[in-house]
């Protein structure tokens, strides 16, 4: 992004104002804040690992756009979801005094969005640079209100919102996995990457569990989440999955990870998962986990645990139970 808005900056006509607080929502890293004024910004980014880095690097970050103050400015890198999009825009609209940018890659949308934009004001740019591009105009000249969040009922009557991880209904691989869970998993549970809670409601089905970690990195999958669970037992915690450590060692894991780095396929995230489970489990601890089938987690299962079994699945995925952690996850 730092091309396109030092383009935009130094030839491509667009001016900060020069006071006020400018929101940034969603950047990737400090390296697409460079360009601005730090002291200045104000940063939200619901991502944990993101939002830590972030934080080290001095920045003032918020987990959402709740509690922004009065801005005279703001940037929105945008996401792939167009629902999530259109949502940030909003958001950027509804806090900046006028000036909104936004900029994105040509494989997330910035031109089906550029296009909705255009339709409602006046745009300035766009500048096109690295794959992507770059525009703005005034959040004053349009209504951006029926772009804004509103969460979605989707069945069995849970609650999500734009960009989570499986906003339009139950992931498959979480089903099938639900569907392949014993009667028994144990006093603590673990579910790592929860998600908006489905795993974790299923599991809550269960008389024999006495505590539930639902850990997320996501913020607003989180959010959505603790409205779609009210049991006592369940335990929230906004975190990285892959770092986190639960305040005792856990009976069972049950995690369906990811495994896309933005576009690209990385299994090494669902290895990362897989030695943070065996780091947390007690000794005799037992993990469920889905993967697509194609993914190769099997040889680090079995270098971690005593003892791997492939329970079910179908041609699209498998459900892996491992016991007994023999070395912890590093």
């Amino acid at each position: 992004m730092s091309a396109r808005l030092t383009l935009a900056l130094n030839a491509g006509g667009l001016v900060l104002p020069d006071t006020g607080k400018i929101a940034v929502f969603h950047p990737r890293d400090a390296a697409d804040l460079a360009e601005l004024p730090k002291a200045r910004l104000v940063v939200v980014q619901p991502f944990r690992p993101d939002y830590d880095a972030l934080s080290a690097a001095g920045y003032d970050c918020r987990a959402d756009g709740a509690d922004l103050p009065p801005c005279a400015a703001s940037l929105v890198f945008l996401p792939r979801a167009k629902a999530l999009a259109r949502a940030l825009v909003a958001g950027a609209a509804a806090c900046s005094d006028g000036l909104v940018i936004v900029d994105g890659a040509k494989t997330d949308g910035i031109d089906s969005i550029l296009r909705d934009v255009k339709k409602r004001t006046t745009v300035s740019g766009p500048l096109s640079k690295a794959h992507g591009k770059l525009f703005w105009f005034d959040a004053n000249a349009a209504d951006w209100s029926d772009w804004a969040a509103r969460p979605a009922q989707i069945s069995e009557g849970f609650q999500t919102l734009p960009g989570v991880f499986s906003a339009d209904g139950i992931d498959p691989a979480s089903a099938l996995l639900a569907a392949q869970l014993p009667a028994h998993l144990g006093g603590v549970v673990a579910d790592l990457g929860a998600g908006w809670g489905f795993l974790s409601a299923q599991v809550l089905s269960r008389a024999d569990v006495r505590a539930l970690h639902l850990v997320e990195a996501d913020q607003t999958a989180l959010d959505c989440a603790a409205q779609n669970i009210s049991d006592a037992r369940a335990v929230f915690h906004w975190a990285d999955a892959t770092t986190w450590h639960p305040p005792e060692p856990v009976d069972c894991v049950v995690m369906n990870p990811p495994f896309h780095t933005d576009r690209r396929a990385d299994p090494e995230l669902g290895r990362a998962f897989i030695r943070a489970a065996a780091r947390i489990l007690t000794r005799s601890g037992q993990m469920w986990m889905v993967a697509n089938r194609h993914l190769p987690y099997e040889a680090l299962l079995e270098e971690l645990f005593a003892k791997v079994v492939e329970t079910g699945g179908d041609t699209r995925f498998k459900i892996l139970h491992a016991t007994r952690p023999t070395r912890r996850g590093r």
